[in-house]
């Protein structure tokens, strides 16, 4: 039995590969039979592996405390883009309708 995270960050890393594997071996699919692909994709593993090193997260929770921040900034910024300053009327609907 293998133990996998409850986390999808593992699949993350997954989906990378293969699409690696897609642009780089299988893409142009100009095989001939499955011979080649399966010597093509051996090459290809090895390659890799010999390459591959580990990926090291860098997002801390301060990084993740400062995107926050950054994003309601501009979140506040977009609001009082969207309000005129000193406009205090109402819209001509509402006022039409009082």
């Amino acid at each position: 039995m293998v133990h996998t995270p409850t986390h999808a960050s593992w699949l993350n890393q997954i989906e990378i590969y293969f699409s690696i594997v897609q642009r780089k071996v299988l893409t142009p699919n100009d095989f001939t039979s499955l011979d080649q692909v399966e010597d093509r994709l051996t090459a290809f593993e090895q390659r890799y592996n010999q390459a591959a090193r580990p990926f090291r997260w860098k997002f801390t929770p301060a990084d993740l405390e400062d995107l926050m921040a950054r994003i309601e900034r501009h979140e506040q910024k977009e609001r009082n883009l969207q309000q005129p300053a000193g406009c205090d009327h109402q819209p001509a609907a509402l006022a039409l309708a009082a």
